[in-house]
């Protein structure tokens, strides 16, 4: 190992530990005021050390517009030669503890939770029996998904600002950097780390360091992706206050395994859509069933077309991304009566490895004409045994196919009552962010609120199905869309492989597509105009509630990767990410792409 490596990586797991520790003591849980928590501790860290305190402008924040808890997306980062920049970002919101019960005093407690935990292995899966009894694995809230990674992007950012300060006290130049020039860095005193940082970097002050580093800590990550869409704007700002150039972002997500002897490096990372469906119906008493429309019945059919529909998966190459399923689906009906619902409301998620929202609402709309067509069919068919039983005339159902996205609702609404309809809109719209700022509704319950008020202007109350999306929007990402690589970013992935082989024995494979969603999907966008018409078409809150930077997405377009510890679990009470992988792989297999990047 050379000197440089070996002061960067020297008793690295030690100072990960102690960041991590630290860290999950901030009970980040997403979508709350407690992430300003975590937020502060990641600045608390960096202000304490002399890289960043000769050099403050190089690490701050950037306030999430409107968030309701003062939110903020957080960075630091060494400034050495040349614009070449890698990118590390994570997240430090952490979901919730129900499932721990009588253990949540001790979730963010590793030790005091292990020993809990033995009590209780009996209830585990034989896999998570055999972990615990093992010791080879960390738990706790957060440990995995996904502090620990960001522990360790943080401890190698300490150590690569510490070299840098080095180097320019070598110089005779401490205060190198302070006018956007060479250096920035953390200084000497990285917790538990080499001894006499600033003379072991001093000695190696021939070594210059080319290129820069940032480290991105963002909130709301299990909910709206909203500290990674503001990171994106401070990302826009450092390019051009820099002149940065951007190769690629790591993520450093846990990774789960297909193989326990291999470990899985993502070269991507999957979207996600949410579509909604409004069904309206028809009222009618249930004695005179043939007289209304039901809506569950057509949504139950949409239902049945598209839960698991693998028609609507993604494949690509051996990866397949997992078919849709259904996560919300009720009646508007407020309290019981004798008649059938007037509207039902629902939406599903789908995954997906390239398609655009556009090309996916098209599918949803086919499948919804279709599925109303097969309604109005049986219902007839019904209704004619109906008359036959009952001695009555044959005659037909009034009832035809209708199916229209959220802007065509919009649009008919307008047509009929103008500027006072767009008013009346936009007063609602505020309400409903006010609403949901206070979390006294839900954005799921805002939607369909919304939906209620656009048919308030609506003549036309035949039944009809209402499409379009709700928030929030991930694009699918991957380098293997990416042209004009260089080199070594399109190998990074056999790169690290047969890094992990030679150092560690281990085999590592790439993938395209992290499937566990991440905020590596806002790397990069292809399409953007006709992503951003499709979202404004069929998003009712896109622009006002919820919105994607896509113009600078695609000035900050980078490739990515996605290099994590092996955890397990995430999510729940034996959330656990194994030790070697966090204290020693990882830090080392991190380092060595920096190293392989940025020469």
């Amino acid at each position: 190992m050379d000197s440089r490596r070996e002061f960067i990586l020297n008793q690295i797991g030690e100072e990960i530990k102690e960041i991590l520790y630290g860290y999950i003591k901030a009970e980040s849980f997403t979508h709350s005021e407690k992430e300003k928590e975590a937020e502060a501790f990641f600045l608390n860290y960096f202000a304490e050390k002399t890289y960043w305190k000769e050099h403050p402008e190089y690490f701050g924040t950037c306030p999430i517009r409107d968030d309701p808890f003062g939110r903020a997306a957080a960075f630091a980062m060494v400034k050495g030669e040349g614009p070449e920049t890698m990118v590390f970002v994570h997240h430090n919101d952490v979901v919730t503890v129900e499932d721990f019960k009588l253990l949540k005093p001790l979730a963010f407690s590793p030790d005091d939770l292990e020993r809990e935990l033995h009590k209780l292995r009996d209830s585990f899966s034989e896999e998570a029996a055999e972990d615990l009894d093992a010791g080879t694995y960390l738990y706790g809230r957060g440990v995995c998904d996904m502090k620990g990674g960001g522990a360790i992007q943080m401890a190698l950012l300490s150590r690569y600002g510490e070299l840098v300060r080095g180097q320019e006290t070598a110089a005779g130049r401490p205060e190198a950097g302070a006018g956007g020039g060479a250096a920035g860095g953390i200084g000497g005193e990285a917790v538990g780390g080499a001894d006499g940082a600033d003379g072991d970097a001093g000695a190696m002050a021939g070594w210059v360091f080319r290129g820069n580093l940032i480290v991105l800590a963002v909130p709301d990550e299990e909910n709206l992706s909203a500290g990674m869409r503001t990171a994106i704007l401070l990302l826009a700002e450092l390019k051009d206050k820099y002149g940065l150039d951007y190769k690629i972002m790591v993520n450093s997500e846990p990774h789960q395994r297909k193989d326990p002897d291999k470990g899985v490096f993502s070269l991507g990372s999957v979207g996600k859509l949410m579509p909604f469906l409004y069904v309206r119906g028809s009222l009618a008493h249930v004695g005179k069933v043939f007289e209304g429309f039901n809506p569950l019945n057509l949504m139950s059919g949409i239902v049945r077309k598209t839960e698991l529909n693998m028609d609507l998966s993604d494949v690509v190459g051996c990866e397949a991304a997992p078919p849709p399923t259904w996560l919300f689906y009720r009646d508007r009906k407020i309290k019981y009566d004798v008649s059938m619902p007037l509207s039902v409301t629902g939406c599903f998620s789908i995954l997906t490895l390239k398609q655009t929202p556009g090309t996916l609402l098209n599918k949803v709309r086919s499948i919804c004409q279709e599925a109303f067509d097969e309604i109005i069919a049986e219902m007839n068919a019904n209704y004619s045994r109906f008359l036959k039983a009952t001695g009555q005339e044959e005659r037909r159902l009034p009832w035809e196919t209708k199916v229209v996205d959220f802007a065509e609702l919009y649009g008919e609404a307008y047509a009929v009552h103008g500027e006072e309809f767009r008013s009346a809109y936009e007063k609602k719209m505020a309400e409903l962010a006010e609403l949901l700022n206070s979390d006294e509704m839900t954005l799921l319950g805002c939607n369909f609120e919304l939906v209620d008020f656009v048919y308030n202007y609506i003549d036309d109350l035949s039944p009809r199905v209402v499409f379009g999306l709700i928030p929030p929007y991930y694009p699918n990402v991957s380098n293997l869309f990416l042209d004009r690589l260089p080199d070594t970013i399109r190998s990074i992935g056999e790169i690290l492989g047969d890094f992990t082989k030679e150092q560690f024995g281990q085999e590592y494979v790439k993938e395209y597509f992290y499937t566990g969603i991440s905020d590596l999907s806002y790397t990069s966008i292809s399409d953007s105009q006709e992503i951003t018409k499709a979202l404004k078409d069929s998003m009712p809150f896109f622009g006002n509630l919820y919105d994607i930077p896509v113009a600078e997405i695609e000035k900050i377009s980078m490739p990515c990767i996605n290099i994590g510890p092996w955890g397990k679990d995430f999510h729940k009470l034996t959330e656990r990410v194994l030790k070697e992988d966090l204290y020693e792989r990882t830090p080392q297999i991190i380092e060595y792409a920096i190293e392989k990047i940025l020469g």
